[in-house]
C-alpha cells in the first residue's frame, strides 16, 4: 500500500472485507430471521437483546487485536519481517490465553449481566441459554479474528472473505436445520454459530500454518515474544478500552429499551440487525484506513496517508448514506422479514427514521478512528468515543427518560452522539499537528 494509486489499494483492499462483513452480518441476521419466524416474539427478543452484551465481553480483547494489526502493518511497511514474524506468533499467544478467560467468564457471569439489565422475566430463560452456549464456543470467533487480522495486516483481505463466505452460508443451513427440522430452540442457533465460526478458524489456521508466505505460522514458535506483546497492548488497549465502554453505554441502551417490553426490544433488535448492514462500509473503510495508514507511516509516506484519509471518509460517507436512505423508506418491509408482529414493525420503523439519517456521522467517526489509530495515535479515539459514546450517551438517556418515558428519547441516543463524536474528529483533523508525531513500535 506505500505505492501506486492510493484510491485503488484502498478499495481492492477494502472490498474484501466489506463482503466478508457482509457474510459475518449474515450470522447474526440468520439467526434472528429463523429465531423469529420459528419461535416467536419472545425468543427473537432474547437473541436480539444480547448483541451488546456480548460485544461487551469480546469488545476488549478485540481491540487489543486492532493493535496488533497496527504493529503488524506499520514493521511490515517499515519491511522489518523479523517483527512483523514475532508480532504475529505474540498475538496468537495472546489470542489463546484470552479464549480461555472469556470462555469461563461468559459462561458464568453473562446470565448476571443479563439480570442487571433488566431483560424481561418472559424473555429471560431464553436469552441466558443463548449466550451460555455462545460463550462455550467464543474461542473460534476470537482466533477467527485473530487469523483474519494477521492475514488483513500484510494486505490479505481476500482469504478472510472466502472463509467468512463458506462459514455465513454453512451457519444458515445449520440454523434452519437445528431450529426448524430437530426443534433444537434458540441453543440451536448458538450451536449453528459456534460450529460454523469454527469451520473458519480451521480454514484460516490451514493457511497461516502451511503458507511459504511472510505471515507463516510455525506452532513451535507461538509465545510472547520479549517486549512484544507491550508494543501490541500499548496500541491495543486504548482501542479495547473504546470498546468496551461503547459496549457498555450500549447495554444501557439496551437495559433501557427492555423497560417498554419485548415488542419493543424485538423491533428495536430486528432494526439493529438491518442497521448492522449500512455500518459494513463504515467498519471496512475504518480498517483499510488502519492497514492503510500504518504501512505509510511505517514507510514515511506521510502525503499518501493525507490523500488516502480524504477519499475514504468521502467513499464511506457516500456508501452508508445511500444505504441509510433506503433503510428509512423500507424499514417496515425489512422488519417484518424477523415477525410481522405489527407491534414490532412499528418500533423497527420508529427506530429506522430516527437513525438512518444520520449514518453519515458514524462514517466520519469509525474512518477517522482507524486513520489515527494507524498513525499510532490510539488515545483520541479511545478519548472521543469514552466522551460521546459512553458518557453523554447514559447521562442522555437516564436524564431524558426521566423528564420523558418514550421509547423515542432512547432511540435519539445515537444520532446525537454520533454527530458530536464526528464534529470533535473533524475539528481535530484539521486543527491538532498529528502528521508530525513519529510512530514507533
Amino acid at each position: 500500500m506505500t505505492t501506486g494509486s492510493i484510491q485503488g489499494h484502498i478499495i481492492r483492499f477494502a472490498i474484501p472485507i466489506f463482503l466478508g462483513n457482509l457474510f459475518q452480518q449474515l450470522y447474526n441476521t440468520a439467526d434472528s430471521i429463523v429465531v423469529g419466524n420459528f419461535l416467536g416474539k419472545e425468543a427473537l427478543a432474547a437473541i436480539t437483546s444480547c448483541g451488546s452484551l456480548i460485544f461487551l465481553l469480546v469488545g476488549l480483547v478485540q481491540g487489543i487485536f486492532v493493535g496488533a494489526g497496527v504493529v503488524i502493518s506499520t514493521y511490515y511497511g517499515a519491511g522489518d519481517i523479523t517483527s512483523v514474524k514475532k508480532a504475529i506468533h505474540t498475538s496468537i499467544a495472546f489470542s489463546l490465553c484470552s479464549s480461555v478467560f472469556l470462555t469461563i467468564f461468559g459462561y458464568f457471569f453473562a446470565p448476571v449481566i443479563l439480570r442487571w439489565m433488566g431483560t424481561p422475566p418472559n424473555v429471560f430463560d431464553d436469552a441466558k441459554a443463548y449466550v451460555q452456549v455462545f460463550f462455550l464456543g467464543i474461542s473460534a470467533l476470537i482466533l477467527y479474528n485473530t487469523a483474519a487480522g494477521i492475514l488483513q495486516a500484510v494486505g490479505d483481505s481476500r482469504h478472510p472473505l472466502y472463509f467468512l463466505i463458506v462459514a455465513a452460508l454453512l451457519n444458515i443451513v445449520l440454523d434452519v436445520l437445528f431450529v426448524g427440522f430437530f426443534k433444537m430452540g434458540i441453543e440451536g442457533t448458538a450451536y449453528a454459530t459456534i460450529i460454523s465460526q469454527s469451520v473458519s478458524v480451521v480454514l484460516s489456521f490451514r493457511l497461516l500454518l502451511t503458507s511459504d508466505d511472510i505471515f507463516k505460522v510455525k506452532l513451535r514458535n507461538i509465545g510472547f515474544k520479549k517486549g512484544m506483546l507491550s508494543r501490541i497492548l500499548r496500541f491495543g488497549i486504548p482501542s479495547g478500552i473504546q470498546n468496551s465502554v461503547t459496549s457498555f453505554a450500549n447495554v444501557v441502551v439496551q437495559s433501557s429499551v427492555n423497560l417498554f417490553g419485548a415488542a419493543a426490544m424485538a423491533g428495536t433488535g430486528s432494526f439493529m440487525r438491518i442497521q448492522g448492514f449500512a455500518l459494513i462500509p463504515i467498519t471496512s473503510f475504518a480498517l483499510a484506513m488502519t492497514t492503510f495508514t500504518g504501512q505509510n507511516i511505517g514507510a514515511r509516506e506521510y502525503n499518501r496517508v493525507k490523500t488516502g484519509v480524504r477519499f475514504g471518509v468521502t467513499f464511506a460517507i457516500i456508501l452508508a448514506e445511500s444505504i441509510g436512505i433506503l433503510l428509512y423508506f423500507y424499514a417496515d418491509v425489512l422488519v417484518a422479514l424477523f415477525n410481522r408482529d405489527p407491534s414490532i414493525i412499528i418500533y423497527g420503523v420508529q427506530k429506522s427514521h430516527i437513525s438512518s439519517p444520520f449514518l453519515f456521522a458514524v462514517a466520519i467517526s469509525h474512518v477517522m478512528s482507524g486513520l489515527f489509530r494507524g498513525a499510532g495515535k490510539s488515545m483520541v479515539p479511545m478519548a472521543v468515543m469514552l466522551a460521546f459514546w459512553c458518557i453523554v450517551r447514559v447521562l442522555y438517556i437516564k436524564i431524558g427518560l426521566l423528564f420523558l418515558m418514550d421509547i423515542r428519547v432512547v432511540y435519539w441516543a445515537h444520532p446525537i452522539t454520533w454527530m458530536l463524536s464526528a464534529t470533535v474528529f473533524i475539528i481535530y483533523y484539521y486543527k491538532a499537528d498529528w502528521m508530525n508525531h513519529k510512530v514507533t513500535v
